[in-house]
């Protein structure tokens, strides 16, 4: 579903690009509009905020994820009219060097913003989704122009699949992104080790008594 209505609005954002040959939505191709940039890093960061799923879950389903892009990448080339436009490539000025260092910024920028609103349980948790969403929103931002603002393999995957066109460069945004995801994560473990928690006490406590639950339990572990 996420994937879905992200091709569909990317596909709207893409008519009268006057790219069709290439079939590529990356902004560094079909040409710098503004609005097309937004409407695309909106649409993706807004389908994720209402179809978003825990880190654990994409793991265990990533071959679904695979063939979900698939079909999303056919029910979208079949329900529009236009020549299905949603595939990602790198902009003729961007080295692959560069592609993978930008997918892997930003899909660490995405992983470290869903451990630190999903992963960690806060007050906060119940709109993870939505600061989830509008972290893909700011990587798409960024992204779309040079490499089509990619992050995750599958939703570079299927169009390729449902075009026939596989880049020689298709291999970076599977490379990419998993650099990023290990780097998100080390980051976060290195937070963890330095009890980041620590630096606001209280910020997700109802009263005192939690506060010095906290406090209490944080000198113990120092002194074990």
């Amino acid at each position: 579903m996420f994937l879905f209505f992200a091709f569909a609005g990317t596909q709207v954002a893409n008519i009268g690009s006057g790219n069709g040959a290439r079939n590529t939505t990356t902004g560094g191709d079909t040409g710098f509009n503004v609005e097309v940039l937004l409407y695309i890093s909106m649409v993706f960061g807004f389908s994720l905020m209402v179809n978003a799923i825990s880190m654990t879950r994409c793991t265990i389903l990533i071959v679904a994820q695979l063939a979900g892009s698939i079909f999303a990448s056919y029910l979208v080339s079949v329900m529009f009219p236009t020549p299905l436009n949603v595939r990602t490539t790198l902009s003729t000025d961007t080295s692959i060097a560069r592609g993978i260092f930008i997918e892997a910024v930003l899909k660490a920028e995405l992983v470290f913003t869903i451990f630190m609103l999903a992963k960690k349980k806060h007050k906060a948790t119940f709109i993870a989704p939505v600061g989830i969403g509008l972290a893909l929103f700011v990587a798409e931002l960024v992204g779309v122009f040079y490499t089509g603002g990619s992050l995750n393999p599958a939703r570079s995957f299927g169009p390729c699949v449902m075009t026939g066109i596989f880049d020689k460069e298709h291999w970076i945004y599977w490379v990419g992104p998993g650099i990023g995801a290990v780097i998100a994560v080390a980051f976060y473990k290195v937070i963890k080790v330095l009890e980041y928690e620590m630096t606001n006490l209280g910020q997700d406590d109802d009263g005192g008594e939690d506060l010095e639950a906290a406090m209490g339990h944080s000198t113990k572990e120092r002194a074990r």
